[in-house]
């Protein structure tokens, strides 16, 4: 082999040729790349100066382009360099450019396939022999998809009669109308609506809206551009060239580029919606991190401190079992649970008060029998990730119990954990929203009015409450608002008053009662920005751009 080309005939190899040639791959010359790369260029500078040559040559002696599309066609351009060009000139307002929009037709990529091959029941009509074909041997004859389509629409037209062992033709001759009349849009030529609706039945072609441009001469027009000076140079000055130069005019109502910036996430978005300073605050915020803010905002509004929710990792027994929730209940199964293998378990725990709670489980106390049950230390040591920020508000209520009494309300909006199976409504990893009033001789109306107010305040005003279950609130309600997009009641939260038999052992006196709610953040978030996929709200595959470009809402269902 002397050279890689011939002057005549393909290059061919023999095997052997190929088993002992020492092959090597050789890597591009970064060199050769950058002169294709510059070529490239000096191409479409070229084709631009055309186009700006052939604009403003005819405009000299014609008032208007009425159509980009029609003109750039009969000029040999490429239409998307003319579009370049008349933007620019637009801009030095040598033209006067006006948006035109067509409604059009193109062809899938099925219909350019039948443009090439012919229709389905074309192909199959002509497989077919005079004295026809067992059914088996044409299905062997053409492709699967072929076949089955062809044979529906040459029944449909009556070409040929499929027998159940036997097709034969029932005509001797046919035309392909599907391929023509696709070639007829492919050409950019009209075609009836009857015929439209059939390929579009069939999903051959597609709308598609084109967009081009009708121009006028502009107030700077001239059959040829003058080169214009974007920056006034320090060498400019100097030469004292400037006089004689002509500068680009500023266009004052053109958008400067995004500021670079750092963009808080969706869920911390809200908490700013009440603050004085919330424009100046949410200039960079996204949704999550916004409906986050928010809430925040309107649990201060109501005189809510926030509870300290930095740690993740929990003991049982703040999680389950200083909440009255029994060791056997399922939600502390493995299937529910992350628990932690190192540590495995946590070595603080205030003996006096575990024995209170153990106690309550097995036996009862204040009015209660209890669970029945042999309760085991070893359950309530070993350390999880904690699924609900209930367990803050445990020791939260625990640590107020030993001291004398002083009202208070609390909050918490902080991430949560759950062995779940990751879908498009639920995550293992979520956030969760908790609040609390502790006071003296509470009742359920107390619990009612706050939920109102809280909801209210959130763009919530229809609500209905339906009774529940939780191990550590009795009286439990699960609360509706009724979402006017979806056109029916929405379960956004829990609520209920604390047990006495979680109260009591922790020390807080006995006319003390506490009312609670919780819900997610996710789902209300989901809802107010139209996300139908938690996993595109929070976790590794949230889309940075939606963080950078969501609006600022306010959070109401």
């Amino acid at each position: 082999m002397e050279s890689g080309h011939q002057a005549h005939g393909p290059l061919t190899f023999s095997p052997s040729v190929l088993c002992s040639y020492p092959w090597t791959v050789k890597p591009v010359n970064s060199a050769i790349l950058f002169f294709f790369s510059r070529e490239r260029e000096r191409e479409r500078e070229r084709e631009r100066a055309m186009a700006e040559e052939a604009i403003l040559g005819y405009l000299e002696s014609k008032d208007e382009i009425s159509d980009s599309g029609q003109f750039a066609s009969e000029r040999g351009l490429d239409h998307n360099e003319v579009v370049n060009v008349i933007k620019s000139l637009h801009g030095f307002r040598y033209v006067v450019a006006q948006d035109i929009k067509r409604e059009m037709w193109m062809l899938t990529d099925e219909g350019n396939a039948y443009t090439v091959t012919g229709s389905p029941e074309v192909q199959l009509f002509l497989a077919i022999p005079p004295e026809g074909i067992p059914k088996e041997e044409l299905q062997k004859k053409l492709d699967p998809s072929v076949f089955k389509i062809g044979s529906a629409q040459a029944a449909k037209r009556k070409w040929v009669e499929m027998g159940k062992q036997l097709v034969t033709r029932k005509i001797q001759h046919v035309e392909d109308e599907v391929k023509s009349l696709l070639l007829q849009i492919q050409d950019g030529q009209a075609i009836n609506q009857d015929e439209i609706k059939a390929l579009k039945a069939r999903k051959l072609i597609v709308p598609q809206t084109w967009k081009g441009y009708s121009v006028k001469k502009g107030p700077n027009y001239a059959p040829k551009r003058k080169k214009v000076a974007t920056d006034l140079t320090r060498e400019n000055l100097q030469r004292g060239d400037w006089k004689e130069l002509e500068f680009k005019e500023y266009n004052f109502s053109a958008k400067g580029l995004p500021i670079e910036s750092g963009h808080l996430h969706p869920l911390l978005k809200a908490r700013t919606y009440f603050h004085h300073n919330f424009l100046m605050e949410v200039a960079f915020l996204s949704n999550i991190k916004l409906v986050r803010h928010q809430l925040k905002g309107i649990f201060r509004q109501m005189g809510f401190e926030e509870m300290p929710t930095n740690n993740y990792v929990e003991s049982s027994f703040w999680n389950f079992d200083a909440l009255f929730q029994p060791q056997q209940h399922p939600a502390r199964d493995s299937h529910d649970t992350f628990f932690l293998q190192v540590p495995s378990t946590t070595k603080q725990l205030p003996e006096d008060y575990v024995e209170r709670v153990k106690q309550i489980h097995e036996s009862g106390g204040y009015q209660s029998r209890g669970y029945g049950y042999d309760w085991k230390r070893e359950e309530a040591d070993k350390n999880l990730l904690r699924t609900h920020t209930t367990a803050v508000s445990s020791r939260m209520l625990y640590a107020l119990a030993q001291k004398p009494f002083v009202p208070k309300k609390y909050y918490s909006i902080d991430r949560v954990f759950r062995n779940e199976a990751v879908d498009r409504t639920h995550l293992a990893e979520f956030h969760q929203i908790e609040g609390l009033v502790c006071d003296r001789g509470l009742a359920l109306g107390d619990l009612l009015g706050v939920l109102k107010e809280f909801f209210s305040r959130l763009g919530m005003s229809k609500l209905r409450f339906k009774p529940a279950y939780n191990p550590y609130t009795e009286p439990s309600m699960e609360i509706f608002s009724y979402h006017e997009g979806l056109g029916k009641w929405v379960e956004i939260g829990n609520s209920g008053m604390f047990r006495p038999e979680m109260l009591l052992p922790m020390g807080l006196p006995e006319d003390v009662r506490v009312i609670a709610w919780g819900l997610s953040l996710e789902r209300p978030t989901m809802i107010l920005y139209g996300i139908d996929n938690i996993r595109d709200l929070f976790g590794h595959k949230v889309d940075l751009g939606l963080i950078k470009k969501n609006s600022i809402c306010r959070l109401g269902l």
